[in-house]
């Protein structure tokens, strides 16, 4: 399980995003008036969770001293904020498009991903397949299960989140991406049976009949 970042390993790591060619214990030690040794703690568990690495060494008084950087996934440890440019974007397609062809393009879009994600599926029994599904969606950020009912005649897939949802309150449309990307990957028929954008408190899907 990934560390929790502390408040000092944060400060640490915002010293780093403004200095993007690195620092050395010493200078972070300095600008945060804490101690050597404290800083090299904080590196230790920053570079073991891959947000800071070495990144060079100088020379300084005849011994090396090493530069830590920050990685991509310390730059991505810090929040964003993508709501009003998918939103700019949505809304731009859709009145230019129109809503119904907009729902088509974003089937076209899930189809498309769903081609990328098929090898993993090839072979594989129903409820491997199923299983698949639920482990990509949740590492596009669902969070998803499946919904035990062992008189339901058919697997119904609940989510307790969507991933767009501000934007998708907005303009419905967007969850044909949803439906197409998982009738594609299970080459079965996907029913929405309840949406979070249009008020209720899950998304559920039906899968449908071989």
């Amino acid at each position: 399980m990934p560390q929790k970042i502390s408040s000092r390993q944060h400060e640490i790591l915002e010293q780093l995003l403004e200095n993007r060619t690195g620092l050395s214990v010493d200078a972070l030690a300095a600008m945060l008036d804490i101690s050597r040794t404290a800083i090299q703690q904080h590196f230790v568990a920053l570079e073991g969770e891959g947000y800071i690495k070495k990144t060079a060494s100088n020379k300084t008084a005849g011994r090396p001293v090493a530069i830590y950087g920050i990685t991509d996934k310390g730059i991505n440890y810090f929040p964003k904020q993508y709501a009003w440019f998918a939103e700019l974007i949505v809304s731009d397609l859709q009145e230019g498009m129109g809503e119904e062809a907009f729902g088509a393009y974003m089937r076209r879009l899930g189809g498309k991903l769903a081609d990328k994600l098929k090898a993993q599926f090839v072979g594989k029994a129903p409820d491997e397949r199923l299983r698949q599904l639920l482990r990509i969606m949740a590492e596009l950020g669902f969070q998803v299960q499946q919904e035990i009912d062992v008189g339901a005649p058919q697997p119904v897939i609940k989510a307790r989140n969507c991933i767009y949802h501000d934007v998708a309150r907005q303009y419905p449309a967007l969850c044909q991406f949803d439906l197409a990307l998982m009738s594609s990957l299970l080459a079965k028929e996907v029913q929405q049976l309840g949406c979070m954008a249009k008020g209720d408190c899950v998304c559920r899907f039906r899968i449908g009949k071989d």
